[in-house]
C-alpha cells in the first residue's frame, strides 16, 4: 500500500474509529508469495522458482514458516467503517513500475 493511502486511512481511524479498535489496511486482497517473488524477480532480471516447504525453511530461515503461509487479507471491515478507499496502485501494480528497482531513484511519493 502506498504511503499517501495509509496516512489518509489514519487520519480517517483518529477521525472516525473508537480508540482501541482493530483496522486492517490492506489494500489489496491476499497476493501469494510466489506473485510477489515472481514481479521482484523480473524488475532485477533474477530467475525465481517454486521450492519445496523443507527447502524455503532452510533458504529463509527464520522467515521460512512466513513465506509459507496461506494468510489472505481483507480490509472490508475496515473500509465500512471508515470509508477509506485505497487510491493508489495495488502491490504488484506498484512493484510492476520499476521505481524500488532503479539505481538512485527516489520514491515517487
Amino acid at each position: 500500500m502506498a504511503r499517501p493511502d495509509a496516512a489518509r486511512l489514519f487520519r480517517l481511524a483518529l477521525e472516525k474509529v473508537p480508540a482501541g479498535s482493530v483496522l486492517h489496511a490492506a489494500g489489496d486482497p491476499g497476493i501469494p508469495f510466489l506473485n510477489i517473488a515472481g514481479t521482484i524477480g523480473r524488475q532485477l532480471g533474477v530467475p525465481v522458482t517454486s521450492i519445496s516447504a523443507d527447502e524455503a525453511d532452510g533458504h529463509f530461515r527464520f522467515l521460512g514458516s512466513f513465506v509459507q503461509l496461506d494468510n489472505p487479507v481483507s480490509a472490508e471491515l475496515t473500509r465500512q467503517r471508515t470509508g477509506w478507499q485505497p487510491a493508489r496502485p495495488g502491490l504488484i501494480a506498484d512493484l510492476e513500475e520499476g521505481h524500488y528497482f532503479a539505481t538512485g531513484s527516489r520514491s515517487k511519493y
